[in-house]
């Protein structure tokens, strides 16, 4: 079953009860949540890159393993430009796709969508991007345990001088997070506040994937 909401609410589902009449969501009973944010048009690489492949699988789906490794069912992914293409990929996932109908004003927008639809139990939220494909499970769990510690911090991946996503935002971030405009993103939100941030190195989080020719670097032999 996959469950399909929009930026403008909750209400918006194509799976049903056996009654036929309404499908009824359970909200995980945890206090973080992940986000995938996969909602670009990919226009510097030319195709939707969601779906392209590296070491046999699509990016976007690299991504999600990794997420459900570390959140099981408290998972959205915002889609966007690409929605119809890429939704597919979460049909056997326990992920919710949240679809972002203003993806064209930037990654500002994505971060709203997810910020509006978390369950009210949520503490807090780890944002990741569709274009990592180097960052693991494991770092993921690096992060989760720092912010477990300190669950009052930002706690955000550390590369070349860069603190950025995978990131873990507490939920006295989602007022400035559900603010963002345009194609400023959630690094923002950590220069603001770096006397409550908790670094974890991570080089794995240096590489994203823009154009083809960083996909090709990357291929297996």
């Amino acid at each position: 079953m996959l469950e399909v909401r929009t930026g403008g609410g909750k209400n918006t589902l194509n799976s049903r009860s056996p009654e036929g009449l309404f499908t009824v969501i359970h909200e995980p009973e945890t206090s973080l949540h992940v986000v995938v944010l996969a909602a670009g048009s990919a226009s510097r690489f030319g195709a939707p890159k969601q779906l392209a492949r590296f070491a046999g699988r699509p990016l976007l789906q690299t991504a999600l393993s990794h997420a459900v490794a570390v959140a099981g069912g408290a998972l959205s992914v915002v889609l966007g430009a690409h929605a119809a293409e890429v939704a597919p990929l979460l049909r056997n996932t326990p992920a919710t796709a949240l679809v972002n109908r203003d993806w064209a004003e930037g990654i500002g927008s994505s971060l709203r969508t997810a910020v509006r639809q978390l369950p009210g139990t949520c503490d807090g939220l780890l944002v990741m991007l569709g274009d990592q494909p180097a960052v693991t499970a494991d770092d993921l769990r690096r992060l989760i345990s720092a912010w477990r510690r300190r669950p009052d911090a930002i706690v955000a991946a550390a590369y070349s001088g860069i603190d950025g996503v995978p990131a873990i935002f507490p939920r006295w971030c989602f007022t400035e997070l559900s603010a963002l405009r345009g194609d400023t993103g959630a690094r923002a939100v950590i220069r603001r506040h770096r006397e409550r941030l908790t670094r974890i190195p991570m080089p794995s989080a240096e590489l994203d994937i823009d154009t083809p020719e960083d996909l090709a670097g990357l291929q297996p032999p």
